[in-house]
């Protein structure tokens, strides 16, 4: 039969439930179950594409198209696999499909109400994806913090579905705070008393108690917790902070996590095979010096936001055997003076919308061409430096983006064609895996291995504009590669440099750290060249 493992939060947010979720498929994956994992998100939203970065961080863009929770890049980095837009539940999705079948008269006139008709669309939506593919295992993560209002369908709908599963196929994981009272020097665990006490008042037993802090539990308040909680003893766990977040499942299965799951689950106990994740984070270990790298952003108050970008230059820093000692500068402090890029050994422009803070982003685009600092520009970062290329070699000093500047005379950046009649924000950007064909074969064909083409995710709706390519690659700044059906320049690769390369789709979302992008691995080595 299937299995489902539920994970829930309690005390406080941001605990590490989808590290903690990500951690349990890698462990269940490396004994050789086809694992999957799916991410309940409580807010009304229909998806992740609207919110502000500085509120919800990163969104992620699955291959698809779909624009999700930052957690789903935690789950395809530790699992290896690509997720998909039924991989993220938002409540906005869960009560439209509810409404809209209200409407046709689907339910034949009965009162629609929370119980039974938003739990049944929530249950299907777990059975969509385990029961329409070849996985052993769904690990669901339950958003939010029990004793939410959100959450509360969530964690009915979980309840029920045990009660339909039966014994032996459901586990709840629940993931809890133990505080550290330096004080008195005592781990407390009353909060976790009272979490549980909230789950259980709605029914929810929880099967498995991970113990988070500053500090590793001991017996005295694994018995406590145990007695107060009805958890048995051996199956609560600490984790406590690591330095790593790819440690985590390490942490856990030296702790005994696989065969706790085992015996709830009523599977045949196994071996986990880690050895490839015990060499990659041996190799992290290993590097040797550092280089510094400018990352020139709009959303540096909360790195959250370059969530995804972060783990792929942690991945090809493994790779290239080198430290990455990350200096995050706010685009805007470079509208005035670059002074704090130099002695960096590269610079970085991610994504990013909206005009604030872009003319620092020209000014770090011009600073690494001129300065010979390997540059690499990702979607809006290589809009910058083709504007900044239009503007400074080419002398149109009115050069822009129609998104920024809609009165310039040169819009080297123009939005699509497909994007002007558009009136709806969410979900209407070009997103998702498009093909990118390699015109020319300049040094990024060689980065990806030679390959005539590649699939890359996209979220933007400004393009290079065509009617410029020819006086830009004129000039020394080559599209080398393009999404041949619509003729859009897809990457820029400037040559006698160093590195230069800007692309219009988001590498990182396909970066894994046992399999580091290509892109982010050159970039990282060129870096260690200079």
């Amino acid at each position: 039969m299937k299995k489902y493992i539920f994970v829930t939060g309690g005390v406080m947010s941001s605990l590490g439930k989808g590290i903690t979720s990500a951690s349990l498929g890698r462990i269940l994956k490396s004994e050789g179950y086809k694992v999957t994992i799916l991410k309940f998100d409580p807010y009304l939203n229909i998806d992740a594409g609207s919110q502000n970065p500085f509120q919800h961080g990163e969104v992620f863009v699955t291959e698809d198209g779909a624009e999700t929770d930052l957690d789903l890049g935690h789950y395809e980095r530790f699992l290896d696999e690509n997720l998909f837009q039924e991989n993220n539940v938002t409540s906005g999705q869960v009560y439209q499909t509810v409404i809209q079948k209200e409407r046709r008269g689907d339910y034949l006139g009965s009162t629609v109400q929370i119980i039974p008709h938003i739990t049944a669309e929530i249950k299907r939506r777990i059975r969509i994806v385990s029961e329409n593919s070849d996985k052993d295992i769904t690990i669901v993560e339950v958003g939010g913090t029990v004793g939410d209002i959100e959450s509360l369908p969530f964690l009915e709908s979980i309840r029920e579905f045990k009660m339909e599963e039966g014994e032996g196929n459901v586990a709840f994981v629940h993931l809890t705070y133990i505080p550290y009272l330096k004080m008195t020097g005592e781990l407390k665990t009353k909060p976790t008393q009272h979490s549980v006490g909230e789950l259980r008042k709605i029914g929810i037993q929880p099967d498995i108690i991970i113990a988070r802090g500053e500090r590793d539990i001991g017996k005295e308040e694994k018995k406590k917790i145990a007695l107060f909680t009805n958890v048995r003893e051996e199956n609560i766990f600490s984790l406590s902070n690591a330095d790593l977040i790819y440690k985590v499942p390490l942490i856990l299965e030296r702790e005994g996590i696989s065969c706790t799951l085992s015996r709830i689950l009523h599977l045949r106990e196994r071996e986990p095979k880690l050895f490839d994740w015990q060499e990659m984070i041996k190799k992290g270990m290993e590097r040797k010096g550092t280089v510094k790298l400018a990352i020139v952003g709009k959303y540096i108050k909360l790195q959250d936001a370059y969530l995804s970008l972060n783990e792929a230059i942690r991945h090809s820093s493994f790779e290239a055997g080198v430290n990455v000692d990350i200096q995050w500068i706010e685009s805007e402090l470079l509208e005035d003076s670059t002074a704090s890029l130099k002695g960096v050994n590269g610079i970085l422009v991610p994504g990013g919308f909206g005009k604030r803070g872009i003319e620092g982003m020209i000014s770090a685009a011009q600073f690494a061409r001129e300065n010979k600092i390997p540059y690499f520009g990702i979607c809006l970062g290589m809009q910058v430096a083709v504007i900044e290329f239009a503007k400074n070699v080419l002398k149109w000093k009115d050069a822009h983006s129609a998104e920024f500047m809609p009165q310039t005379t040169h819009p080297v950046i123009d939005l699509m064609e497909e994007q002007k009649n558009i009136t709806d924000k969410g979900g209407t950007m070009r997103l998702g895996a498009y093909k990118c064909d390699f015109i020319k074969k300049l040094s990024v064909y060689k980065f990806y291995g030679n390959k005539p083409y590649v699939f890359e995710r996209h979220r933007h709706r400004y393009e290079l504009n065509n009617g410029y390519r020819e006086q830009i690659e004129d000039k020394g700044l080559k599209i080398v590669g393009e999404y041949t059906e619509k003729h859009l320049g897809e990457i820029v690769e400037m040559r006698e440099h160093p590195f230069f390369v800007g692309v219009q789709f988001h590498p990182e979302f396909k970066s894994r750290p046992l399999s580091p992008h290509p892109l982010f691995t050159a970039f990282v080595r060129a870096m260690k060249s200079t």
